[in-house]
């Protein structure tokens, strides 16, 4: 559909816009300072990006280009398989030079037949929906004798190179069902299929590239040998953690919400509840104590408390007006889930400026829980695979307020379970995992004290509610002379 909308300072000037989606229309009007001859409505201006448009119209065409653009760098590029949750690299070279076979294909039995599969679009909406139902689409599909392991593709050292993927070992008695399905998803969908040879001597394998239906004159009918890669100096899922896992500023965080209203009605409920990003920075009068800590460290006793002992407002992050809205995004992939967070602190800014310019306010969780929750996530494997102290990816966003002090609660992990128990509820998918999981919790709390920007100070919240009170009093009294 193509509109002409009047600007009211305009005579007569028309703007014309390009087909739009009906959700992003309505969005566009209603927050626009255009209007209807006969419409009185203003507000203020939003601009609309339309610049997806194209490729939403034309996947199979977009996924053609994705492809030719990757082809010059694909011998750079290192491949990562995960098997029992450990790491192995291999990369390819179009000359063999005597290396060893990559430990993947090392062990792999006769009669097997393997494959990749990495995801691959310049839509970052779109990559993110489609992966995290890949999975269940493959496993639903596939023959039963199917096996799966997560993978990756990257460019060393390389911010937002990182392709996720899955590598796939058939041992069915036919490869008509793996490779009929595989062959659709590579023409429909945006996926880059590669599969694997064993070479006649029995030894090496070779890679070969599927070419896409819509690019018939790629070049990708030659093999490339598969060698053995060392470890890159850094974990390759840290390369696509800025503004996809965590995000650093208003506007990164904003565009994909705006980018999923045709999908997701509720995008544009959160979209009209957002301040300023002015609202989000305005420094307060009052000192903001900000209480952080996983669940069941004592964070809603502490907090009620501080508000009864000093008189201060206290405000929550993600913010109550956000509570209705949370399951539907929640069941979104990270990169859609994770904006929706991030834009909650914003929110609760904008709170934090408006009740800072009458009392101290207290928050319960603020930008540390969001960050230190997602790289947890974002980074398999151990500790040491999380960016090293004085990382970006821990940097504060320069766009959101500053809390004067930030308290993080900790908690024997023994003791926290033992809370958790005692409170009757089922526990959340975060609970569950941090209960069961070491290594994730371990992760969850470096992240926190890796974070730079406002200080912070860890408090010990094993002994009693009182004791833990009197403590994070005399810090607060201390620290910002209340």
């Amino acid at each position: 559909m193509f509109l002409n909308l009047h600007h009211p300072s305009d005579s007569g000037g028309k703007v014309s816009f390009s087909p739009l989606s009906a959700a992003t229309f309505v969005f566009a009007v209603k927050r626009s300072k255009f209007r209807f001859p006969c419409s009185g409505f203003m507000s203020r201006l939003v601009v609309v990006r339309l610049s997806q448009i194209g490729s939403r119209l034309h996947p199979e065409k977009e996924m053609a280009r994705r492809t030719m653009s990757l082809v010059p760098q694909w011998s750079s590029r290192v491949f990562s398989v995960e098997l029992n949750g450990a790491p192995f690299y291999f990369s390819t070279r179009e000359k063999h030079r005597g290396e060893e076979v990559p430990r993947v294909f090392r062990e792999v039995q006769n009669c097997a037949r393997l494959y990749s599969l990495l995801v691959c679009s310049s839509d970052k909406i779109r990559r993110a929906k489609f992966y995290a139902e890949l999975k269940d689409k493959l496993l639903r599909e596939l023959p039963p004798e199917c096996h799966l392991s997560p993978m990756s593709s990257f460019l060393p050292n390389v911010r937002g190179s990182l392709l996720n993927g899955y590598f796939l070992k058939d041992n069915s008695e036919s490869s008509s069902p793996t490779e009929r399905l595989l062959r659709d998803l590579s023409e429909r969908d945006p996926v880059l299929v590669c599969s694997y040879l064993k070479c006649e001597d029995g030894q090496l394998w070779t890679q070969h590239l599927w070419p896409h239906a819509d690019s018939p004159t790629m070049e990708m009918s030659k093999d490339y040998y598969v060698v053995p890669s060392e470890a890159p100096e850094y974990h390759p899922s840290t390369l696509n953690i800025i503004n996809s896992d965590v995000f650093y500023s208003f506007e990164e965080a904003y565009e994909v919400l705006e980018k999923c209203g045709d999908i997701i009605p509720e995008a544009m409920s959160v979209l009209e509840l957002l301040p300023s990003r002015a609202e989000a920075r305005r420094k307060p009068d009052f000192p903001v104590v900000v209480i952080e800590g996983l669940d069941a460290t004592g964070k809603t006793t502490l907090t009620e408390s501080l508000r009864d002992a000093l008189g201060t407002s206290l405000l929550w992050s993600p913010p109550q007006c956000l509570s209705p809205m949370r399951a539907r995004f929640d069941r979104e992939p990270p990169l859609i889930r994770r904006a929706f967070y991030a834009l909650g602190n914003y929110i609760v800014a904008e709170q934090i400026g408006q009740e800072g310019m009458k009392r101290p306010v207290i928050v319960d969780r603020f930008w540390h829980s969001t960050a230190a929750y997602a790289i947890a996530t974002a980074v398999s494997g151990q500790v040491c695979n999380l960016p090293a102290e004085g990382s970006e990816v821990y940097r504060w966003p320069s766009d959101l307020l500053q809390p004067s002090l930030v308290v993080l609660l900790t908690l024997d992990p023994e003791e926290r379970k033992r809370r958790l128990g005692n409170r009757g509820q089922g526990e959340t998918k975060e609970e569950h995992e941090l209960d069961h999981n070491q290594l994730f919790r371990l992760k969850v709390e470096t992240a926190y004290q890796r974070i730079s920007g406002p200080a912070i100070v860890t408090v010990d919240a094993s002994p009693s509610a009182d004791q833990v009170l009197q403590q994070v009093l005399l810090l607060i009294r201390a620290k910002c002379h209340l």
